[in-house]
């Protein structure tokens, strides 16, 4: 009934949509006056900003074409090197890159966004190493024979993807997969597997939700699971190639973090429709850009969704020792080769400060030298991995982290 109504509301908003982009046109066609009188350039931008703000949205592009190093630029090689139901593992490269390069699979967030959200991550990264990245999959695209997809499968992805690309790849796990991540390299490192991360970076991830709880922990812990599964929790109707899977829509989650920073959202968008007024398309532009990658949503596997609610949020489990994979209880204490570096944001109103330091005291079998804390001054939950901070301060710390152990990661091979 949840994802009827919602699907009724956007049939009728994609039609309003339509015809306020047509009228935004019409105001602003140079052969024709009326926007250059009266109100016609405010009225053209008001329907502007309506017809971005309710327009459909499909799964984005990375549209990653270049890649400038040392001023010199490369063209990048987009390619997918391993198809899964619920998620595809995609590669990225150029020819500027040396044969040594290292190798970073970055684990994109399951969390109603897709993983061209981490498109600047990418680009940023690009600039020294082959990356590869998690694309994961709409869970209403998934068709019902493909099975079911929870925190088990999400980490034998990760693993199965480390081995597909072999020994001595670093991980890079931004935000929620942060806990799989961590609880992959345990796995991995307690049966001594060849291809276990040489480093593993985790940057704003709930580890312990219980250091400095913010406004998202504290909906999770306000409830019961069994509310979630009653009222959030929808099954995908007949549109759908994933019609009758029980999902976690995208577009709950997207009203979810537009409520919590609705002034914020809301000044972003006069600023646009100023923008508009004053004929400065390319702040106008820019805004635009940002709410396209917000706005383009996916849903999660009810699941892998109710899991990560109890586990990660309410329980607890993998800070209290209790988390489990395929009947057997995680060892952090098995992570003894692989770095560790935990980024935090100083602004992050999503994950604390702590929640991802965190892992460092978890990991205690892990040689100190092995591990490394960053805060990063001045940045919220997005600016950790995206951005201009991103780029300057944060990106050259993991680069960094990587090169001091590449080399052990060359003696795992060995």
């Amino acid at each position: 009934m949840l994802y009827n109504a919602y699907e009724l509301q956007r049939t009728m908003l994609n039609g309003a949509a339509a015809w306020a982009s047509v009228g935004a046109e019409i105001l602003t066609n140079p052969s024709l006056p009326m926007g250059y009188f009266g109100l016609g350039s405010s009225l053209a931008s008001a329907l502007d900003v309506f017809a971005h703000a309710t327009m459909p949205r499909g799964k984005p592009e990375f549209d990653i074409e270049q890649v400038v190093v040392g001023g010199k630029a490369h063209d990048v090689v987009e390619s997918i090197v391993m198809h899964r139901p619920f998620g595809n593992l995609l590669r990225f490269e150029h020819d500027g890159l040396p044969a040594n390069a290292p190798k970073l699979l970055i684990v994109a967030p399951m969390s109603g966004h897709f993983a061209t959200l981490l498109r600047g991550t990418v680009a940023r990264m690009l600039e020294s190493s082959v990356v590869y990245i998690t694309d994961w999959a709409d869970a209403k695209m998934v068709p019902m024979n493909a099975g079911q997809f929870d925190l088990d499968d999400y980490i034998d992805y990760l693993i199965g993807f480390l081995q597909h690309i072999g020994p001595g790849t670093h991980m890079l796990a931004v935000c929620q997969p942060s806990v799989p991540a961590f609880a992959a390299a345990a796995v991995m490192g307690k049966h001594e597997d060849p291809c276990r991360p040489a480093s593993l970076t985790m940057m704003g991830g709930p580890i312990d939700t219980r250091e400095a709880p913010t406004s998202v922990n504290d909906v999770a812990m306000n409830q019961p699971l069994s509310w979630f599964e009653h009222n959030v929790v929808a099954t995908v109707p007949l549109t759908y190639p994933g019609s009758g899977r029980r999902v976690y829509p995208g577009f709950l989650q997207l009203t979810g973090f537009m409520a919590m920073n609705l002034g914020n959202h809301m000044m972003s968008h006069y600023g646009m429709y100023k923008h508009l007024v004053e004929g400065d398309g390319e702040s106008a532009a820019a805004t635009k850009a940002f709410y396209d990658e917000y706005r383009s949503v996916c849903d999660l596997t009810a699941e892998f969704y109710l899991q990560t609610v109890e586990h990660v949020f309410q329980r607890h489990s993998l800070p209290n020792g209790e988390f489990v994979h395929r009947g057997e209880v995680i060892d952090l204490g098995a992570i003894r080769d692989t770095a560790l570096l935990a980024v935090e944001g100083e602004k992050d109103d999503i994950s604390g400060i702590g929640q991802t330091k965190a892992a460092l005291h978890l990991a205690h079998n892990l040689p100190e030298e092995s591990k490394k804390y960053y805060m990063a001054k001045g940045v919220g939950h997005y600016g950790i991995f995206n951005g201009s901070k991103w780029r300057k301060h944060i990106a050259p710390v993991l680069e960094d982290w990587m090169r001091q152990h590449q080399r052990k990661a060359l003696k795992i091979v060995a």
